[in-house]
């Protein structure tokens, strides 16, 4: 049996991994490959062992993991799997942080805005769940405050300030949108008019639901408000009646296509189904109101 062993120069080694010369020194002069021998003039020389040790550092530095943590696991003071799992952990941090860079940059592609805009949704991407909740909560309640809110609308304020603690993926979008809106003022002004005008002011039916059910099959067919078939629809869903200008004021201040949005980006961040879009219907609604107020029948006594 032959007790030959073989062994490599950091050349022979730099082509037999594909790494380069200057990296397998560095390695070495750290420590963490240390030579097997040396040659009559003093050159470095690895055997086998330091082969495979050195395909193990290649394996763990392509992890990312750092010089101190791979001498730590060469050493045995920890194990692989240990430090796999502490860098497992900030991985995931980092990936949270390059999700929500790239919705960021999505939006700013996508809708532009002013440098004070941009700066802004840059700020927004950085903020930990807690700081998150703290906007959305002080949205709610510079929205309402002062308000006297009944039961249902407390229970709306509620599910208004529902946030996970981390957007998934695919969620981060709807995050910086959501913030975007939380921030405006605008919108913050629109949704305390809303609170204001109270519950519908006609008796019946649900107008939102019974605008989705009898208008939205109309916006499908083009019919428009102020026709005679438009007037028919209308007649199924308010009763003429009721048609007076409380509800017409009362529409106008409910029908905002933004407050439908910040219901639906609530939903997508809580993993729920959202809700069919009403306001386009409501606001042909609000069309055919103004349209046919002129042209109800007048009631005459004998």
């Amino acid at each position: 049996m032959s007790d030959h062993v073989e062994f490599y120069t950091i050349g022979e080694l730099a082509r037999r991994t594909g790494l380069p010369v200057r990296t397998i020194r560095f390695w070495s002069d750290c420590g963490i490959l240390p030579p097997s021998g040396r040659t009559a003039g003093g050159y470095r020389l690895y055997d086998e062992a330091a082969a495979a040790r050195l395909e193990l550092i290649r394996m763990l530095r392509d992890l990312g993991i750092g010089l101190e943590a791979v001498q730590d696991v060469l050493s045995r003071q920890v194990t692989v799997a240990e430090v796999a799992r502490v860098h497992l952990r900030a991985v995931d941090a980092e990936i949270r942080a390059l999700r929500m860079r790239r919705a960021v940059l999505r939006v700013i592609a996508e809708q532009g805005g002013t440098t004070e805009e941009t700066l802004m949704m840059h700020e927004l991407a950085r903020l930990s769940a807690a700081q998150r909740q703290q906007i959305i909560d002080e949205f709610v309640d510079g929205t309402f405050a002062g308000l006297d809110l009944d039961g249902d609308a407390r229970i709306v304020a509620g599910w208004m300030r529902e946030l996970p603690d981390e957007p998934a993926h695919g969620q981060v979008g709807a995050w910086v949108e959501l913030a975007r809106l939380a921030t405006d003022t605008d919108f913050r002004r629109r949704l305390r008019r809303i609170a204001l005008a109270g519950p519908q002011p006609t008796s019946g039916d649900d107008l939102r639901a019974a605008a989705l059910e009898h208008v939205r099959p109309a916006l499908a067919d083009e019919v428009a408000p102020e026709s005679a078939e438009g007037l028919r629809i209308l007649d199924r869903v308010v009763d003429s009646s009721q048609r007076g200008p409380e509800l017409l004021a009362w529409l106008e201040t409910v029908a905002d296509a933004r407050v439908e949005r910040y219901w639906e980006l609530i939903a997508t961040l809580n993993g729920r189904e959202t809700a069919p879009a009403a306001v386009p219907a409501l606001q042909w609604l609000i069309a055919a109101l103004r349209a046919h107020r002129q042209a109800e029948p007048l009631t005459t006594s004998d």
